[in-house]
């Protein structure tokens, strides 16, 4: 089972849902890199169950632990492990799920891939393993921030039917944390925090989409063949579990446009070129042209709900199952900074592999 991401800068977790731990290493941080606990702390705490009336109620401090590759706050070059236990875990509330496959989740493809598989809330393909990719985009989002002042920033855009109006601006932090939705346009993000607890309320649950922004990324990352970095964003984000489309700049809806009327045209602003407009999402042929990067990420409605569904027993036997569990009725939210981790990690990876491109020979 392949666990690990990126080249130069590759992340490793590792750990299950319901097991006593969950967490990750990294190859190839740099060392020297100054870095400390509560850094990354910040990051989990974003992502951590149990923050709010609209989240799943398992209470999980999350709080990380260093392993190796830190000394005297700084890291070493060597691997850096981090491990966040598990304290409220309950496996008992999935001993129904042991024999019975759950709807629209990875229980019979797991079974028919590896032929065993952790009932526990899904064991590896939980929300859960999340936590070593936040943990470690915590650390490439710091490099990212020394070496260039990279800023990231993701947020909610759609909760079921409801649609935040366009933002015009890069939001701040603060904004996208001032309401338990992640939605920086607040009377927008009341209507949703209303629709999710209907939903919850109904036993049901809600999808929608976060859009991410990411400015401060030099002209020049990514390749422009296999290695696009739209594409490493693309597999970054989709390989996020309840993931159902990326679409970047234009998306989907510029495939509606003319050509005159999708171009972005070139212009000089102080000596830099720049483009007019932005259609592209920061990236063209594959490599980013210095604009900010805005691409969009889709999430399906959480798949166990609380309400009598047909399924099927691993011996094929038709059944009804009744989930228990504590779930989030929308993943949305929680889903704003594994977004901006994932990010994060492709974007440190393509900085390092464009720095080694360029500085490894002088001709």
């Amino acid at each position: 089972m392949p666990n690990s991401f990126g080249q130069l800068f590759r992340i490793t977790t590792w750990g299950e849902s319901h097991g006593p731990s969950v967490g990750v290493v990294i190859d190839g941080c740099p060392p020297l890199l100054p870095l400390a606990e509560a850094e990354v702390q910040a990051d989990l705490d974003r992502r951590r169950p149990g923050q709010s009336d609209i989240t799943t109620p398992r209470k999980e401090a999350d709080t990380v632990e260093f392993l190796s590759g830190l000394f005297e706050g700084r890291t070493t070059g060597q691997p850096l492990a981090m491990l966040v236990r598990n304290a409220d875990a309950r496996p008992e509330a999935y001993a129904e799920m042991r024999e019975t496959f759950r709807p629209s989740h990875a229980d019979f493809t797991y079974q028919a891939k590896y032929g065993i598989r952790d009932h526990r809330g899904g064991g590896r393909s939980s929300a859960r393993e999340t936590i070593g990719r936040v943990a470690a985009g915590a650390v490439a989002r710091k490099i990212l921030s020394l070496a260039g002042g990279v800023e990231i920033r993701a947020f909610v855009t759609h909760i079921h039917h409801i649609a935040a109006p366009s933002l015009h601006h890069f939001p701040t932090l603060a904004e996208v944390e001032a309401n338990a939705a992640r939605c920086p346009h607040g009377p927008t993000a009341e209507k949703m925090i209303e629709a999710i607890k209907q939903a919850r309320a109904e036993g049901d649950s809600v999808g929608g989409i976060v859009e991410c922004r990411v400015r401060g990324v030099p002209a020049g990352l990514g390749e422009p063949v296999f290695d696009r970095l739209e594409a490493d964003l693309a597999k970054a984000m989709l390989s996020l579990p309840a993931t159902k489309g990326f679409e970047i700049g234009s998306g989907f809806t510029g495939t509606l446009l003319k050509g005159s009327q999708h171009n972005d045209p070139f212009v000089v602003r102080d000596g830099v070129i720049h483009t007019s407009t932005n259609k592209s999402g920061g990236v063209q042929g594959g490599i980013s042209n210095g604009e900010e990067i805005v691409f969009r990420v889709a999430f399906k409605p959480t798949a166990t709900i609380l309400r009598n569904q047909p399924t099927v027993t691993a011996a094929g036997e038709p059944t009804e199952l009744h989930a228990r569990g504590r779930h989030d009725p929308c993943v949305v939210p929680r889903a704003v900074v594994i977004v901006e981790a994932m990010t994060a990690l492709v974007l440190v990876d393509h900085w390092m592999r464009q720095a080694a491109q360029n500085r490894a020979f002088k001709f």
